[in-house]
């Protein structure tokens, strides 16, 4: 989550996490690492984790504004004890595409460890009006997924969990934009 979104709405926060919802870290304000100096992302991160701290949430994963990580991102994530994570697949959500074309995509590309890009809110950039498109895509991606026989956990797996879509045998665990690595990205 977005730590202004998170100050400007902390009961909707409270929520997720009383649904049992997994809440994580993408910044303070949706900011491209690749424009900043690392003492400008350590002052937005330190903004995002005081705001998300401040509704009992303590990250231990972030997704960096626009799948963007630099070195300097890096180093700023180690001091917090984050573990970067980015996605495999891009469902595009952001264009308001129709939910069976992102799907017809995804659906293509779902394999043993992929992780799933979509946006339950709306930020720069995005060219549809709400999140509709999203909301209805999440079930029938599910059913895509669990039709391969893949398991999609949680980001942040509970003990034992091996990977993040695995395949059933045993329960499953987890980069840059267009690059490798776990399932399903809030921003």
């Amino acid at each position: 989550m977005l730590g202004e979104r998170v100050e400007a709405t902390p009961a909707v926060v409270r929520a997720a996490v009383d649904a049992g919802h997994d809440v994580q870290l993408h910044g303070h304000r949706h900011l491209r690492h690749s424009q900043l100096e690392e003492e400008e992302i350590e002052l937005d991160t330190r903004a995002a984790l005081d705001a998300l701290a401040q509704v009992g949430v303590h990250p231990t994963r972030w997704r960096t504004p626009w799948g963007i990580a630099t070195p300097a991102s890096e180093r700023v994530a180690a001091r917090h004890g984050l573990t970067l994570v980015h996605w495999t697949i891009d469902t595009h959500d952001w264009r308001g595409d129709p939910a069976l074309a992102m799907l017809a995509r995804a659906r293509r590309q779902l394999a043993p460890g992929v992780i799933v890009l979509m946006h339950d809110g709306l930020g720069p950039g995005a060219m549809r009006s709400g999140c509709e498109n999203t909301a209805e895509l999440l079930l029938p991606l599910i059913a895509a997924a669990r039709a391969r026989g893949l398991t999609p956990p949680a980001l942040v797996p509970p003990p034992n969990h091996r990977s993040v879509l695995s395949a059933p045998v045993a329960p499953s665990s987890s980069r840059e934009h267009g690059a490798p690595q776990p399932l399903g990205a809030s921003q």
